[in-house]
């Protein structure tokens, strides 16, 4: 009877090694990598979930304002050359005092930004932005950029000084959250070239421009998606993903009546900002 004899030990043990680390590259990748995977993800909840036991920072309410108006581009301002917009002006007030009614370090608010902005529409008519916007502007139509890198990054006001001296054409917030973000959205260009008919000696400067152009409210209807950033003195992060459906008609007319005005007064949970684990 022939004996099977491995002729070099060292080259057979050496491949034995081999397909060792192999079987075991391969249960660590589909087996414990998935088990390691799972606990760390049950643990991020569990941290999630005990971080945000109490409602530091919350959405309290949303006022949108919107209207309408009509550049007139003619040399001689003989409403024969207007380019038309929409826009809106929102304030989101942020309330910190549901879980601890004085401020301290925790509720008090170190820096904000706004980033993430996402504009949609059931048509690409015009040229949509969202931005700051000085509150003393609140309900009238002032002309607006576009945020450098699609985030707006906001100045906090720490001492009645600092707040005698500002400038609040430029993002502003109060560190103890008793101003609202003001943010101000325009759609440009919905229509250009427009002209007033033979029959009309005016035109409206208002929302009442979008009927007379004969503008459909459901191409202009539009949803903001942003997130708002709040870092507290403590140096915790906490988020909110903001999303806004701007519907600027209703049964009565809408914003063909002149403007729009719209209140929210917010509770739930669905309207807490939620502290990040970094």
């Amino acid at each position: 009877m022939n004996r099977f004899k491995i002729k070099n030990v060292k080259l057979a043990f050496v491949i034995l090694m081999i397909l060792a680390f192999i079987v075991f590259l391969l249960y660590y990748n589909f087996v414990l990598s998935n088990s390691f995977a799972k606990n760390k993800f049950a643990n991020e909840m569990i941290e999630i979930s005990d971080n945000n036991e109490n409602t530091i920072f919350s959405i309290q309410k949303i006022l949108l304002y919107s209207s309408a108006d009509a550049m007139d581009n003619s040399d001689n301002l003989s409403l024969n050359n207007m380019s038309i917009l929409q826009y809106s002006d929102l304030s989101i007030y942020i309330d910190n005092s549901q879980s601890v009614s004085d401020l301290t370090e925790e509720n008090t608010v170190k820096e904000l930004y706004i980033d993430n902005i996402v504009i949609t529409s059931a048509s690409d008519v015009g040229s949509k932005m969202l931005n700051y916007k000085n509150a003393l502007s609140f309900g009238e139509y002032k002309d607006l950029n576009q945020p450098s890198n699609n985030r707006i990054d906001f100045k906090i006001i720490n001492t009645n000084s600092e707040n005698e001296n500002n400038n609040y054409d430029d993002p502003t917030f109060y560190t103890d959250c008793s101003n609202p973000i003001t943010l101000g959205y325009i759609n440009k260009d919905i229509l250009t070239n427009y002209s007033v008919s033979d029959n009309s000696k005016s035109v409206s400067f208002n929302g009442k421009v979008l009927k007379e152009a004969n503008i459909n409210l459901e191409d202009i209807n539009y949803t903001l998606n942003f997130t708002i950033h709040i870092i507290n003195k403590l140096n915790q992060s906490f988020a909110y993903n903001m999303k806004l459906d701007v519907n600027l008609d209703d049964s009565n007319g809408g914003i063909y009546n002149g403007y729009v005005y719209k209140g929210k007064t917010t509770s739930g949970s669905e309207y807490r900002f939620f502290r990040e684990v970094h």
